[in-house]
């Protein structure tokens, strides 16, 4: 039962996110194309991320009841000290589902005038709203990312906040979108399981990579490696129907390399048990920056 509607609240995040970012159905398709999968049921999805705002009744706090609910774990904890950010990650409660990645901006941080932008947004919000959703109802959590919980900024907010936090900007507006999803590209034939090979393939095909911090990112201990394709920019409707070019959301890439004493096991004993779990702070600060605007171009 619990498995059906976890199910269901995956489709309805994923069926909006496909739709505004073609690279992943250009990704897909060239991927079949050239035999790396047979279809998409093959992609091992290693981790889904979501960007919030740490205030009272949003942030992390609010916005973890609803994976907590279908049988996440909560795990470790991470700090972004520039970027003043904090985040969890949270273990699936079956291994066929993703990890997830929730990050909160820390608002009391930022200077007074971002914070008066923000609360003039988040003030009408005077309850959790995760608490008036019935978690039991995948319609209804499905509904709720996509949910606006507070009224459309305007361009000169956004343009303010992003002067400070380019994070801030991007969920002002984004608010809970999925901000990306993550291929496990260890898990294809071998021409094309490492980050290296397949970020050969993804430029092959035209896919533009994040360049900050170098396009592989590599944990300290070499056991986990991570790339990601810039946001797609999208047309964006602000208040007063005004529109503006911003980023999206984008799609990243993981490797997990065997732990050290499973290294002796063929590659279809491996499970994912047997490899590099959690994350790195230091790629996953470089990761957040696929979305900035030296790297979009905007």
């Amino acid at each position: 039962m619990l498995q059906n509607q976890l199910d269901q609240v995956f489709k309805a995040l994923f069926d909006p996110y496909l739709k505004r970012v073609p690279d992943v159905a250009k990704i897909n398709r060239a991927m079949i194309e050239e035999g790396i999968i047979t279809s998409e049921d093959d992609i091992v999805n290693d981790h889904i991320a979501f960007r919030t705002l740490g205030v009272p009744n949003l942030g992390i706090s609010s916005f973890e009841k609803i994976f907590l609910h279908y049988g996440y774990v909560k795990q470790d904890y991470y700090s972004f000290e520039e970027k003043k950010l904090n985040a969890y990650w949270y273990a699936p409660p079956m291994p066929h589902y993703p990890r997830i990645f929730i990050s909160e901006l820390r608002v009391n941080e930022l200077s007074k005038a971002s914070q008066d932008i923000i609360h003039s947004y988040k003030d009408a919000i005077i309850k959790d709203p995760v608490d008036d959703i019935d978690l039991n109802d995948p319609k209804a959590v499905g509904d709720f990312f996509y949910k606006p919980l507070w009224k459309l900024p305007t361009i000169e907010d956004y343009k303010q906040l992003a002067s400070e936090s380019e994070y801030a900007a991007w969920v002002i507006y984004n608010r809970y979108y999925l901000n990306h999803y993550t291929l496990s590209v260890h898990e294809f034939p071998e021409q094309y399981n490492t980050i290296a090979k397949f970020n050969a393939f993804l430029e092959h095909i035209g896919i533009s990579l994040n360049t900050a911090g170098g396009k592989i990112k590599i944990s300290k201990d070499g056991l986990l490696k991570q790339s990601s394709s810039v946001a797609e920019v999208i047309e964006a409707t602000f208040a007063n129907d005004q529109k503006m070019k911003i980023s999206g959301s984008y799609v990243e890439f993981a490797e997990r390399l065997p732990l050290p004493e499973y290294e002796h096991l063929n590659k279809n004993q491996l499970k994912r048990e047997h490899r590099r779990d959690g994350f790195e702070s230091a790629n996953a600060d470089k990761i957040f920056e696929s979305t900035y605007n030296e790297q979009t171009k905007i």
